[in-house]
């Protein structure tokens, strides 16, 4: 008797985990999933130590809206088309594995080139506004001078992005975005593996997106405080970007 109470209390408390954590698993995988931000290739929008909310539905469903990406279909699911400026979470065509978040710059079918540091698309320079600020941005674990501007792509979204001021980008090659593709740059440009970089990240196939950016529900600046440096944490808080909308 003993060993049957003792049976039903692990299989009763085994249900109630597996339970939970398929909710969690569908939680994750069809609302909203939690990311961490590790790199500055998106400052100033995005912070290294952000932790940000990201809408697993807004552009649909692939194999990669679920962990390890399962190979269950080549297709999308109530597929919602992308729009310029948006930031997007997407798994890096090298690999089908990492996760990288960067801004969508260019539809299928555009092309994209840096003429004299401006983005042109489709042979039409974008508006850009140098703001008053000079910025000071990471890059790595360098500081970079950045001039920073307010860019406004054709649907008329606007977003700050930096240059750096010394030895920024100045001309590319024609990058001309396939079918079914995208083109994303980091609003760090100087310090972005992104689209430009063709044999790592290139034209984003519509499958590979993850899911928007929506939310950065907390955030601690990793180089007062970290595992190593756990005396700061208070120190670290961002509180002017908890709950901060994108």
């Amino acid at each position: 008797m003993k060993k049957n109470k003792i049976f039903y209390v692990i299989y009763d408390n085994a249900k109630t985990l597996i339970g939970a954590l398929i909710i969690a698993i569908l939680i994750r995988s069809l609302l909203f999933q939690p990311f961490y931000i590790p790199s500055s290739s998106m400052e100033p929008t995005l912070l290294v130590g952000d932790r940000i909310f990201v809408s697993k539905y807004t552009y649909g469903y692939s194999k990669h809206s679920f962990p390890f990406s399962p190979n269950i279909s080549n297709e999308r699911f109530f597929l919602k088309l992308p729009e310029r400026g948006d930031l997007v979470v997407f798994k890096t065509p090298a690999d089908n594995r990492t996760d990288y978040i960067k801004r969508l710059i260019g539809m299928p079918g555009d092309t994209i080139q840096f003429v004299e540091g401006s983005i042109l698309i489709n042979n039409k320079k974008i508006l850009r506004k140098k703001t008053d600020n000079e910025m000071i941005i990471r890059c790595g674990n360098f500081l970079l001078e950045t001039n920073a501007f307010i860019e406004t792509l054709p649907n008329g979204i606007e977003h700050k992005v930096v240059y750096k001021k010394k030895g920024s980008l100045q001309n590319s090659k024609v990058f001309k975005v396939p079918a079914n593709h995208y083109f994303l740059l980091g609003d760090n440009r100087d310090c972005s593996k992104d689209s430009r970089y063709l044999d790592s990240v290139g034209y984003v196939n519509y499958l590979n997106l993850v899911g928007e950016a929506k939310l950065i529900f907390f955030s601690n600046d990793t180089n007062i405080s970290s595992l190593l440096k756990f005396w700061n944490i208070n120190k670290s808080f961002r509180f002017d970007r908890f709950i901060k909308k994108l």
